[in-house]
């Protein structure tokens, strides 16, 4: 573990102290905020090219397939080997899979009648999705190993503000970009994940506690052991899993940005970035004011508030209003996220946070691209709107129904 700082860390800036972690949450900004502008850049080319909404929830699910088939795979890989190492390797062939999808796009569009399939972009998405799978255990279970454990709280926060300035700069330069050419935001996109990769590998070699058991079958499931009997990491996760995967509006804001609000791309970037504004907004907050006291009711209060913030979406017909229902929910989930993260991570021996952070992954993957595939499928069955209304009226179900099979994690106070 990095022991760069000379003395005590101040309190909202603690994990900034230690020069392993700078290069770490650099490296997952960069990572983020290149995602973000591929996925913004995908999603219209796909829908403006077919005008097909179903086509737009399987962009998530055929990323998400990877991380469900190898969930025995890829948290064990976390926890045999150096996840500095893993994280790396992972980036570098996201920014691989991303130049692949720039030279399809280029001979797409020399194709005489500027039309042709679109499927080949899934093969290389799904591929996409595979070096995801390997990158977020190994980036979750990181974090642990190069602050202190006094300092974890402070950069799970950090951490999520990386993500949330990636997912609030990321969508909006991505829509920008891509009313410049089609071409530059896979370009740029690049240029940032060939960044993320070599600060990863400038991160000094952390202590790590690897696992020494046996290869088996019995070892891999060991994650699934763990969060199945402690009921407040699993009240925790499938919490998220079932309100996102009810509640998820993401995949059809090009449909709401073309055919509701008639904004156009660079609309749909604002879109997608009010949500990641509301969130860094609320990081800010949580720097520097943490979660003392009913973690577990803030929580669920402000689950219910994510809720009601996607109904309001989905019944908005003004760019004015969905925007801020897209910022409150943002910063809803932010608390969700941030007690979530904590909770899991502090609670899970170094050993098993590989495997545990896997099978996290893929409760996460399953809230976000399934939710995005039932989104898809919803809409092109009954429209954008009920499946948007339909959705946060679900997720407000849920949170009301886990307060009551939960209530270990209702009632959790503190996050040390």
């Amino acid at each position: 573990m990095d022991r760069s700082a000379s003395s005590g860390p101040s309190r909202p800036r603690s994990a900034f102290t230690y020069a392993s972690f700078r290069l770490y949450w650099l490296a997952r900004f960069f990572n983020g905020f290149a995602t973000q502008i591929v996925s913004v850049a995908v999603g219209w080319q796909i829908y403006d090219e077919t005008r097909n909404a179903f086509l737009l929830g399987l962009v998530g699910l055929v990323q998400f397939a990877p991380a469900l088939i190898l969930v025995l795979v890829t948290g064990t890989v976390a926890d045999r080997y150096n996840r500095r190492a893993v994280m790396g390797l992972s980036i570098a062939l996201e920014a691989a899979c991303v130049a692949a999808l720039a030279v399809f796009w280029m001979l797409h569009e020399a194709r005489a009648d500027g039309h042709g399939s679109v499927w080949p972009v899934f093969a290389i998405l799904m591929t996409f999705g595979l070096a995801r799978a390997f990158l977020t255990p190994a980036v979750q279970s990181l974090a642990a190993n190069i602050v202190p454990r006094r300092s974890f709280a402070n950069a799970v926060a950090w951490n999520s503000s990386a993500m949330q300035a990636s997912f609030t700069i990321g969508p909006a330069i991505g829509g920008l970009l891509y009313g410049v050419a089609s071409l530059v935001p896979y370009a740029v996109a690049v240029l940032l994940f060939a960044a993320a990769a070599a600060l990863t590998l400038l991160i000094p070699k952390p202590p790590q506690r690897t696992t020494t058991e046996p290869r088996s079958v019995e070892t891999m499931l060991a994650g699934f052991r763990y969060i199945r009997t402690n009921p407040v990491v699993l009240g925790a996760i499938s919490l998220d899993m079932f309100v996102v995967l009810l509640g998820g509006a993401t995949a059809l804001l090009p449909v709401f940005a073309r055919d509701i609000l008639e904004v156009g791309p660079w609309g749909l970037g604002f879109l997608r970035s009010a949500a990641g504004i509301g969130a860094l907004v609320m990081v800010v907050w949580l720097v520097r004011n943490p979660i003392h006291d009913h973690a577990g009711r803030i929580m669920f209060a402000c689950v219910g508030i994510f809720g009601v913030a996607i109904l309001v979406f989905g019944l908005s017909t003004t760019l004015w209003l969905s925007l801020p229902a897209l910022f409150v929910m943002g910063a809803a989930d932010m608390v969700s996220v941030n007690v979530r993260s904590t909770l899991i991570q502090l609670a899970t021996p170094d050993d098993l946070r590989g495997r545990v952070s896997a099978v996290n992954s893929v409760f996460i993957g399953a809230s976000n691209e399934v939710g995005e595939f039932r989104a898809g499928t919803m809409a092109a069955l009954i429209g954008a709107v009920p499946a948007v209304v339909l959705g946060g009226a679900g997720a407000l179900v849920i949170t009301g129904m886990w307060a009551r099979i939960f209530p270990a994690l209702y009632n959790t106070r503190r996050l040390t």
